[in-house]
């Protein structure tokens, strides 16, 4: 193997499959990077088994060749060289040789075929999603998944694809969020359980661009890749039936308001501070038809909070408490001007909605209080 690369170029991409490296690595080839040229370039690998992101870069091949080094290493290196070309060449002995400007550093590696296989996204896509539009997506979702691995699947986030479009909904014991978006390709009906974590690296990847994501489900329907156009994501799927969210989420209420969402937010952080390192607790008080907004209390040993928010306010008046945390979570990651909030008495679950009307509902269960 020797090429020519831009430092920058490799830098780049070395941080983009840096997140699917192994930090616990029981095989020592799951910490290093796979280099393969390919296509008149660099391709870069990594894998923890679970998620394997794959990046090419451009770059000038003068001989064909694959090696794996240290992913930490390798990248720390990289990135403290000047921009300037970088030239690699793997030597007889598994070592590399990298040379920019008057810099010259040898990087012992290993063989590639240590290496585990990566799917490509060779097979015709399932489907396509604009990258902004799954983006958005996944970021209004994808928290609210279980980070406990009590129960596996509700760490996961399920997928559904119905026709020309792509519903996904997470959970834990405590919210439910569910979106739906359009896809590009209609497709057969089909669910799959992807592992939030896959999702959360996957966001980090997508642009804010209509460029489409091309999806892709595996034959043996175990794994999903997420192709764009330089960089491929591959995840396994979580076996296991995912709840039926449908059953939990209410089907009427008693007191609906309007109100602006960064104005609540702000109303709700203090709250949330003065209470983290005890109950958690905040409380809403939304006042019936012709209210003038949205009171939010709480209390703690440290002191206590009071705020008002504007709201537009019908039905009942009545309060409900709510995990502070569950309350910001949806509050920050959901990208609404407005929110409608639905509430059927203190004691069921309330309802977050944009209000611009989209197919997006949040869940959360309230908290059960002395008064």
């Amino acid at each position: 193997m020797k090429l020519s690369i831009i430092q920058e170029n490799l830098a780049r991409g070395l941080s983009v499959v840096s997140r699917a490296v192994s930090t616990r690595a029981a095989l020592p080839v799951l910490s290093n990077v796979l280099l393969r040229t390919r296509d008149g370039g660099l391709e870069l690998t990594a894998t923890n088994l679970e998620i394997g992101i794959t990046h090419w870069v451009p770059g000038k091949v003068d001989e064909d060749g694959s090696i794996t080094l240290p992913a930490r290493l390798f990248a720390d290196i990289v990135t403290s060289l000047p921009n300037m070309r970088i030239d690699l060449e793997l030597l007889a002995d598994e070592r590399v040789h990298v040379t920019c400007g008057r810099f010259e550093t040898h990087m012992k590696g290993m063989a590639a075929d240590e290496f585990p296989q990566i799917p490509s996204a060779g097979e015709r896509p399932t489907t396509r999603v604009a990258q902004k539009v799954l983006r958005r997506a996944l970021a209004e979702v994808a928290f609210a998944a279980a980070s406990e691995e009590a129960r596996p699947i509700l760490t996961g986030v399920l997928s559904r694809f119905e026709g020309d479009r792509l519903t996904l909904a997470a959970a834990d014991n405590y919210r439910i969020a569910i979106t739906t978006i359009a896809t590009l390709d209609p497709v057969e009906d089909t669910s799959v359980v992807v592992p939030a974590r896959s999702y959360h690296e996957l966001l980090r990847i997508l642009s804010d661009v209509d460029d489409p994501v091309e999806i892709v489900l595996s034959p043996s329907r175990n794994q999903i890749m997420f192709h764009l156009e330089s960089t491929q994501l591959v995840s396994r799927l979580i076996d296991g039936q995912f709840p039926n969210y449908q059953q939990v989420l209410p089907k009427e209420h008693a007191t609906r308001a309007v109100v602006d969402r960064e104005e609540l937010l702000r109303a709700v952080r203090p709250a949330a501070l003065l209470t983290r390192e005890s109950t958690k607790i905040v409380k809403l008080h939304v006042g019936g038809a012709g209210a003038a907004g949205i009171s939010v209390t709480a209390v703690s040993e440290l002191g206590d909070h009071q705020s008002e928010v504007d709201a537009t306010a019908e039905g009942d008046g009545t309060t409900i408490a709510f995990n502070a945390t569950y309350l910001t979570d949806v509050l920050q990651n959901v990208d609404a001007d407005q929110f409608a909030i639905e509430l059927n008495g203190p004691l069921s679950p309330g309802v977050f909605r944009p209000a611009d009307g989209r197919e997006y509902t949040h869940v959360v269960m309230p908290v059960r209080t002395a008064s």
